[in-house]
């Protein structure tokens, strides 16, 4: 009866390695969409072990001296966490419709324009006790947990090596292991790739008969991408489309109002982004269809005259339900993300109570972007977490860095043979030896100093937190990092699940007193933060690439800002007061862009003129 239609208009993103890594365990029976990280394997063997003995079930160790150990571990996890899913969500079926019961929980937190939900308040309200027992029987039978997807981070891509040091094939590296380990378990679910293109993962996909659709035309593993633009969504898509895979999703996601490590567009604003995906979905749903159609008549596979599904969604400082309802309403979303709120919800995601009380209390200045992370990209980041702190604890006892206890990040040939990892105290040692040598100013020598011993040993610390919370005990303790967004200024209370939820429907309002710009409002801000400490980091080595780079980053942000001065006056949910705020907000950001561009204008080489002055 309700096959077709969505249980929940929201998904909760992966979060880290450890805040999400049995998120389904704790949200899927009640139809809520989460995503597990694949980076991790040391963890999620551990996690392996930890629900097996809470569920009463064998456990045979995985050791990393096994054949394949890395796919061999994330396949028997994500079974386990499949097997549990589907028991819990049974009893959530199975419950008697009575106040505060799991199956009432269930139907109370749907959303309140939902036709499941009103078939729901349907039954309830029916005096037929015959009928009522119908009714309840089609209720339950429609239910259906929610996904348990997986995300692989496609930069995170180490090779791997026999105990001899001999290399593996190339089958055995991390992203490609990460693969899999998922293709080869049981779920039904979505995979999710982030971080940008991948050609040996992508190539790997095509070997498993999962990803293709079946004489139905169901898709058992579902591909998702995680986008910034629509132009990486075009080559991406045809990428796999030429190999017979179909994109079931593409999951838009600001390039720095989020959290984790953050990728910027070059200026282009998520408002436009968004526009530009809603006014081309139907042209490059046909395209790639014909492409797709095409690979499968060569490989003698099924194809389709009719293109399948294909979502388009978005995360990424989403807050207030007003923000969510615009947004879906406007660019016909399918569905939006909510990470960072959910770090204050222990029913849905992992954060160990020292770290929960620095997010409560946490402001807009205790979270920045950060050049922490070993990749060299940027990071947003807690100030003061407790892996910042036992970092600078290394630095002043004379010894930074870290062990590196898992080397998932190992990418610097600097002064080794093999990768090793900026944040190991290996390379910093080797770095620091280097630096001393170099007689520098003190100025200067602190400046490079700093950049080295900032990096932090974030694939161990960003799964501590998971380890806390279950009492898991490791041999190797860890200091949780934590990477959320600048959202986590507005929320500043522990909640429930159902809490969060009703906030996310409009039904409670969780943002606590401070003012809240609009999402679309903060990412600018934090672009144009971002052009200025862009500018001044490349003045000493300015080309004619960077000055054509930053005139074009300074025209997308004025553009943005033209295309929200249009729609603003269209968010009827919002105050007349919140609006011209808005539109005020609007021309501090534009006066910014032209003082930057006046005051370094070597850095760029476009006319000013092009943009006139914003009349609020």
């Amino acid at each position: 009866m309700f096959k077709d239609i969505p249980i929940h208009t929201f998904h909760i993103p992966v979060m880290g390695t450890g805040f999400s890594v049995d998120s389904p365990v704790k949200v899927a029976k009640y139809g809520i969409q989460s995503v597990i990280s694949l980076v991790d394997d040391s963890l999620i063997e551990q996690m392996r072990q930890f629900y097996c003995e809470k569920y009463q079930q064998s456990y045979t160790p995985i050791t990393k001296y096994d054949e394949d150990f890395r796919a061999r571990r994330i396949t028997a996890y994500l079974d386990l966490v499949n097997w549990i899913v589907e028991k819990e969500f049974k009893a959530v079926q199975n419950a008697e419709f009575e106040p505060n019961s799991e199956i009432t929980k269930y139907f109370e937190m749907l959303p309140e324009d939902s036709l499941f939900k009103a078939a729901y308040r349907h039954m309830l309200s029916c005096s037929d006790e015959k009928l009522k027992k119908s009714l309840e029987k089609n209720l339950r039978e429609s239910m259906k947990p929610g996904d348990i997807n997986v995300n692989i981070m496609t930069k995170l891509d180490r090779d791997n090596y026999d105990a001899k040091g001999n290399p593996l094939p190339a089958e055995f590296s991390d992203a490609l292991s990460a693969l899999r380990g998922y293709a080869q378990s049981k779920l039904k679910s979505a995979i999710v790739f982030s971080a940008g293109f991948n050609r040996r993962l992508y190539g790997y996909i095509e070997q498993f008969k999962d990803f293709y659709a079946d004489a139905t035309g169901e898709i058992k593993k579902k591909i998702i991408l995680k986008v910034s633009d629509f132009r990486s969504t075009i080559i991406q898509g045809k990428f796999l489309a030429k190999k017979g895979l179909w994109v079931s999703e593409y999951r838009i996601e600001s390039g720095l109002n989020c959290g984790g490590h953050l990728f910027a567009t070059d200026g282009y604003l998520m408002g436009p982004i968004l526009e530009e995906f809603h006014s081309k979905r139907h042209q490059l749903v046909e395209e790639l269809h014909k492409i797709c159609n095409e690979a499968l008549k060569l490989k003698e596979k099924l194809y389709f005259n009719q293109p399948h599904q294909v979502k388009i969604t978005a995360q990424g400082g989403i807050g207030s339900h007003h923000e969510d309802e615009f947004l879906r309403k406007k660019y016909a979303l399918d569905s939006t993300g909510w990470a960072t709120p959910f770090l204050l919800c222990p029913e849905a995601t992992n954060v160990d109570p020292v770290t929960l009380d620095k997010l409560v209390r946490a402001t807009e200045n205790d979270v920045y972007v950060s050049y922490i992370s070993p990749l060299g990209v940027p990071f947003s980041n807690l100030r003061d977490s407790l892996s910042d702190i036992e970092k600078n604890l290394k630095v002043m006892r004379g010894r930074p860095g870290s062990a590196c206890p898992k080397g998932y990040l190992v990418s610097n040939k600097e002064f080794t043979p093999e990768p090793i990892c900026t944040a190991s105290r290996q390379y910093q040692k080797l770095k620091l030896d280097q630096l001393n040598t170099r007689n520098l100013p003190e100025t200067e020598y602190k400046k490079h100093f700093d950049a080295v011993v900032a990096k932090a040993c974030i694939c161990h610390d960003l799964g501590e937190s998971a380890l806390i919370q279950h009492n898991i005990p490791t041999k190797v303790p860890g200091f949780t990092a934590v990477c959320p967004g600048p959202n986590i200024a507005y929320f500043s209370k522990i909640v429930t699940l159902k809490e969060m939820v009703d906030h996310i429907y409009g039904r409670i309002n969780l943002l606590n007193p401070t003012y809240r710009p609009h999402m679309f409002i903060k990412e600018l801000r934090i672009y144009v933060d971002y052009l200025r400490n862009d500018v001044l980091k490349s003045l000493d080595s300015l080309s004619e690439q960077k000055t054509k780079y930053f005139t074009e980053f300074k025209n997308n942000l004025l553009d943005g800002i033209e295309y929200y001065r249009e729609i603003f006056p269209q968010m009827v949910e919002e105050t007349v007061e919140f609006r011209t705020r808005m539109l005020n907000d609007l021309e501090d950001c534009r006066i910014n862009i032209l003082n930057i561009s006046q005051e370094y204008a070597h850095a760029f080489h476009a006319p000013l003129a092009a943009h006139l002055p914003i009349t609020v």
